[in-house]
């Protein structure tokens, strides 16, 4: 019998092993087509870290599944909190897992309190830090996302942009060329990958029955930024502009929890209407629901003729798809949705919103095309550049 074949003096490669920290629902969005790339590859051991920032009962192993990917490898558990309680929280829970277990790297996302306060710790205990969206820049410092964007990126050895701008802005401040790579945008890998899944079973009976139940032109709306709810006066003139528009179109309003407090705080109810129970046709109304899954929203606004919001992820998932969205905020981190996507910001102008409202639903919008690289493959591209760094 012939003896197997023995390779003498090469050594099997040690994997490197690499936190991926995600702190909220849309970070899992972000990281998960990084970890199925990731786990595919021969050069590292992923290890996916849910700090527990944002807890919502809804992520279920089935959540895992539609994305892809297993559930966390640690749960910190940290809730809700301030700034610095939950920063501070993150830090220290981090740091225990990371002590125990060792990472040669630890990669975060985007620009949440968990992003800044894993780099912190990943930095203090001399893990390499890789950050998934860097250089993005609103340039309003008021903006907490914003403190955590310039702070994460002080402290980054490897920079992954999703467009040149963010590129730009890094070397600009001094960031090593060589360190920084524009990959493209891990949110429309997340978009392209749930399209390719998504079927009308797999979303909730309120959903499918909403949906069913409009024949013509719909809005999909989101707005929970303090800038738009917390002032009782902006938020009346954003409902009634609103409500304005709703007589034209049924608005879909999935309502985050702020929102909805307030304005029943500051009396303002009167704007909203409830969403059809059983069938039926809906022709107008601001349809207030409650908050929806990745899947369910994505069922309605991807058949939206114009989406309105206060979020940074649906401002490229629309230019993506080419679908008019309107951004009703003073500035956006996302610049390239404006400069050559389908996005425009507003602010909280009620009556530029609705002229440029109606410029979409007739179909009046501006020439927009899809930016560069975002193409469904921006994970693909980060596991390789991660390889190269492991000499595969």
């Amino acid at each position: 019998m012939a003896r197997p074949l023995i390779s003498r003096g090469v050594k099997p490669m040690k994997k490197k092993k690499i936190f991926v920290v995600a702190g909220a629902r849309p970070n899992f969005m972000k990281i998960a087509p990084i970890v199925r790339a990731m786990d595919a590859s021969p050069a590292f051991e992923t290890v996916i870290v849910h700090t527990g920032q944002h807890y919502d009962h809804n992520m279920s192993g089935s959540f895992f599944a539609e994305l892809g990917i297993r559930r966390p490898d640690h749960n910190l558990e940290v809730g809700s909190g301030t700034h610095a309680f939950q920063t501070a929280s993150v830090m220290m829970k981090f740091e225990e897992i990371c002590l125990t277990d060792r990472p040669d790297y630890v990669m975060v996302v985007g620009d949440v309190n968990s992003t800044i306060a894993a780099g912190l710790v990943a930095k203090k205990l001399g893990a390499s830090l890789i950050h998934v969206e860097a250089g993005l820049r609103s340039g309003d410092r008021l903006m907490p996302e914003e403190i955590n964007r310039l702070a994460t990126d002080a402290i980054t050895d490897i920079f992954f942009t999703t467009e040149k701008g963010a590129t730009a802005n890094l070397v600009s401040t001094g960031c090593d060329p060589g360190r920084v790579h524009f990959v493209g945008n891990v949110m429309i890998d997340n978009l392209f990958y749930q399209l390719g899944r998504l079927e009308a079973s797999a979303v909730s009976g309120e959903v499918a029955t909403l949906k069913q139940s409009i024949r013509g032109n719909y809005i999909c709306l989101t707005m929970h930024r303090p800038s738009n709810v917390d002032n009782p006066e902006v938020l009346e003139a954003m409902l009634a502009a609103l409500g304005d528009l709703a007589g034209e179109v049924p608005v879909i309003f999935p309502c985050h929890p702020r929102s909805r407090k307030n304005i029943t705080r500051f009396g303002l109810d009167g704007y909203l209407s409830e969403p059809p129970i059983n069938g039926g046709t809906v022709k107008e109304g601001l349809l207030c629901m409650p908050p929806l899954g990745y899947n369910d929203f994505l069922y309605l606004w991807k058949d939206a003729a114009l989406v309105i919001t206060d979020s940074g992820g649906l401002q490229e998932e629309t230019t993506a798809l080419e679908i008019p969205c309107i951004t009703i905020r003073e500035n956006t981190e996302r610049p390239v949705t404006v400069e050559v996507g389908s996005n425009l910001i507003v602010g909280s102008d009620g009556e530029r919103l609705k002229a440029e409202s109606l410029k979409a639903l007739s179909g009046r919008w501006k020439p927009c095309t899809v930016p560069e690289l975002w193409d469904g493959h921006a994970g693909e591209r980060i596991t390789s550049v991660l390889e190269g760094a492991c000499g595969i």
